[in-house]
């Protein structure tokens, strides 16, 4: 990926940069990936995940708080080429994935708990574009999120774009 800066390098640079905690799986075929914040609150039902992923995605990040469910999967492989098909750069679900044998054949990053094999409900519930807060992060639509083999980062609006290390 072009002009990418690593984690570390960006976690030192910008001691106020929020770093995620270490609990998120990789499934995805991307392991760096970067952009700007789309973010979702759903709960165990993925029409909005679907719904936003056939969006263009601009290079963008889709941040989906799940509640970290392990009920089910609000992401697997048909909407993960919906990712990739529409130019999102990577997802972070926290909650559950499915098809991650097809998962990590896609040019996306992804993010998340855990595997689970059970599909989500198909009610449309749930918010868009809200700020979102777990494993120790808060995510507001537009902040810049930067994921690499150690771990996931926030960097607030005031923070972006990523200094040049």
């Amino acid at each position: 990926m072009p002009d990418f800066t690593p984690t570390t390098d960006l976690s030192d640079a910008w001691p106020q940069a929020q770093v995620a905690a270490p609990v998120f799986r990789d499934f995805g075929g991307r392991v760096r990936f970067q952009g700007e914040a789309v973010t979702l609150r759903v709960s165990d039902n993925n029409p909005l995940v679907r719904q936003t992923l056939q969006t263009p995605g601009e290079g963008r990040v889709l941040v989906v708080d799940g509640g970290g469910s392990l009920n089910c999967a609000l992401l697997g492989g048909n909407l993960g080429i919906f990712g990739v098909e529409n130019g999102w750069a990577g997802v972070i679900v926290h909650g559950c994935v499915r098809d991650t044998a097809e998962l990590r054949g896609l040019d996306l990053g992804i993010r998340a708990l855990a595997a689970h094999p059970r599909r989500s409900g198909k009610r449309e519930e749930g918010e868009r574009d809200v700020p979102l807060t777990f494993a120790g992060v808060t995510v507001r639509p537009g902040d810049r999120v930067v994921a690499d083999e150690d771990g996931w980062l926030v960097l607030g609006a005031d923070l972006v774009p990523e200094p040049k290390l």
